[in-house]
């Protein structure tokens, strides 16, 4: 195991106690459900087999399940996974593994999620294109693939030293460590606190230009590229993501050919 991978590990077994409780505000019936799903839609998503990477305890389950998905989640730790079996149960099926290293599924999927940070984590140069190469080889030929990207605005927010920002919850104390933030920069933050192990977490700045030269380099195509921002009780997606307005730029994709 890589050293980069061994960390993404740590830092998730620890974080497992308290995440859900900690992520408690991201709620994945609007994000996912009510905004991402029918934006999808729009691109020709239709119901079937989706795979989430990343998954966690499995958040984005909920929103898909009651939609009538077949749910499978891929996750790099275990005592995630192991949050998200107690919760889901044979409802979903569920696998550990890194999320550079896709096994084929026996059927493609008709939706493949990557979803809060999942892409940030991927922090070595080639991990996208190994990552999105797995996706490739698992979707179905009119399928989709969505995830996030954090922007530059947040990693100057919330991961610089001497900042913590809005992720401080209910006594847990997330503090940025990194003193030089720049475009494709590496990003590193101490989370501490009641009930979790103090422990850091490494992520890196990834470019739009990189982005879509990987999926093109994995045989996707960028069917669009949105800025993701707050706006009042809801979330707005925008075309013409904005590193320093927006919080996160969603990419949607499909097979190139």
């Amino acid at each position: 195991m890589s050293g980069q991978r061994s960390g993404v590990v740590e830092a998730y077994d620890r974080f497992a106690p308290i995440y859900d409780d900690f992520t408690v505000c991201n709620d994945y019936e609007v994000w996912l459900g009510e905004v991402l799903l029918p934006e999808l839609e729009k691109h020709g998503l239709r119901v079937g087999r989706a795979l989430d990477v990343g998954c966690g305890t499995g958040r984005a389950f909920e929103p898909l399940l009651k939609r009538g998905w077949e749910v499978h989640g891929i996750d790099v730790s275990e005592e995630m996974l192991s949050r998200a079996k107690d919760a889901y149960g044979d409802r979903v099926t569920l696998m550990r593994r890194d999320a550079r290293d896709l096994p084929l599924s026996s059927e493609p999927f008709d939706l493949i999620l990557a979803l809060n940070d999942v892409v940030n984590y991927l922090t070595e140069d080639g991990d996208l294109e190994r990552t999105f190469t797995g996706m490739k080889k698992n979707l179905a030929p009119f399928g989709l693939v969505c995830f996030d990207a954090n922007t530059l605005a947040l990693f100057e927010s919330e991961w610089t030293a001497g900042r913590s920002g809005a992720m401080n919850e209910r006594g847990w104390k997330w503090q940025g460590q990194t003193e030089d933030p720049k475009a494709g920069g590496h990003f590193a933050a101490e989370l501490a606190g009641e009930g979790v192990e103090t422990h850091v977490h490494q992520e890196r700045h990834w470019e739009r230009d990189a982005v879509e030269a990987a999926m093109q380099g994995a045989g996707l195509r960028c069917v669009a590229a949105l800025g993701q921002r707050e706006g009042g009780q809801t979330i707005l997606l925008e075309d013409s993501p904005d590193e320093g307005l927006h919080a996160k730029t969603i990419y949607i994709g499909s097979h190139s050919e």
